[in-house]
C-alpha cells in the first residue's frame, strides 16, 4: 500500500503515452535505450533517468528530442536491473530503497557507455543530462569524469553533494521555483558555493512557478499555464548542449 499522506518524493506528474523512436540494446552488463539522428554525427548525450527508471516514456521522449536536435542519445539502465521506484510504493521505504541506488556510484556504468558511444556509434564529443536522481548523478560526473564535455542537471538533488563544487566541465542547473524536494535556500547556497569554487562556466536558473519534474513530466495540454516554462527549460537545455558539444 502506498502511504497516501506522504506521496512519493518525486511526484510522477503526467506519464506520457509515448512509445519511443529508438531501440533497446545490450551494452555489456547494461540495458539501454538508444536513438540516433538520420544524419551521421560525432555528438552524443547520455541521458540519466530519474527514480522511475530508464523505461519511463517521459525520459525516452527527452532522448528522442535530443536526437531531433542532431545528437545520438542513450538512456542506460543505471539501476542495472534493480527495480525502479513505483508511485504505488510506500514512501516509508524510500530511504532504504535509495541506499542501493547511489547516484554517486555510476562510474563503472558510465565508462561502459562512453566506450560504446565511441566504438559503436562514432561519438567523439559527449555530454550528459539527468533528471532528479539523474540530475544528482550529472553533478557527480561533472566533478569527476574527464571524458565528458558538459552537463545539464535538471532538478538534481543538491544535498547529495554538499561541499563539492569544483566542476571540471561547464554545467547548467535547472530548478523549479515551487519544487518541494529542492528548497530555494539549497539553490541559493549552491550558487554561492559555485561562485567561490568553480573555475568553469556554469549557470543556475530558476523557473517561476514550476514544481519538481516540470521539464520532462508535464504535458503542455494538461498544464497550459506552465507550457512556456516547459518549452523554455527544454530549449535552454538544448542551447547549452549546442554551446559546449
Amino acid at each position: 500500500m502506498a502511504n497516501e499522506s506522504r506521496p512519493c518524493p518525486c511526484d510522477i506528474g503526467d506519464r506520457f503515452d509515448y512509445g519511443g523512436r529508438g531501440q533497446e540494446v545490450q551494452v555489456e552488463h547494461i540495458k539501454a535505450y538508444v536513438c540516433k539522428p538520420p544524419a551521421c554525427t560525432d555528438k552524443a548525450v547520455i541521458v540519466i533517468h530519474d527514480i522511475f527508471g530508464w523505461q519511463l516514456p517521459n525520459t525516452r521522449y527527452m532522448a528522442d528530442m535530443l536526437t531531433t536536435n542532431g545528437y545520438i542519445a542513450i538512456c542506460p539502465d543505471f539501476f542495472v536491473g534493480q527495480e525502479a521506484w513505483k508511485p504505488s510504493n510506500d514512501w516509508a521505504s524510500f530511504d532504504e530503497w535509495l541506499k542501493t541506488r547511489n547516484a554517486g556510484k555510476i562510474d563503472k556504468e558510465v565508462d561502459v557507455v562512453l566506450k560504446y558511444l565511441r566504438d559503436q556509434c562514432g561519438a567523439k564529443k559527449i555530454g550528459v543530462i539527468g533528471f532528479c536522481w539523474g540530475g544528482a548523478a550529472v553533478q557527480h560526473l561533472m566533478l569527476k569524469n574527464p571524458h565528458l564535455k558538459t552537463g545539464v542537471s535538471v532538478y538534481g538533488v543538491i544535498r547529495h553533494f554538499d561541499d563539492r563544487y569544483s566542476l571540471l566541465h561547464p554545467t547548467f542547473f535547472i530548478f523549479g521555483e515551487k519544487d518541494d524536494i529542492i528548497p530555494l535556500e539549497q539553490v541559493t547556497l549552491l550558487e554561492q558555493k559555485l561562485k567561490q569554487s568553480c573555475k568553469v562556466d556554469y549557470e543556475v536558473k530558476i523557473y517561476p512557478g514550476q514544481t519538481h519534474g516540470f521539464v520532462h513530466r508535464k504535458r503542455e495540454d494538461i498544464n497550459p499555464q506552465d507550457k512556456p516554462y516547459i518549452e523554455e527549460g527544454r530549449k535552454d537545455m538544448i542551447n547549452w548542449l549546442n554551446k559546449y558539444i
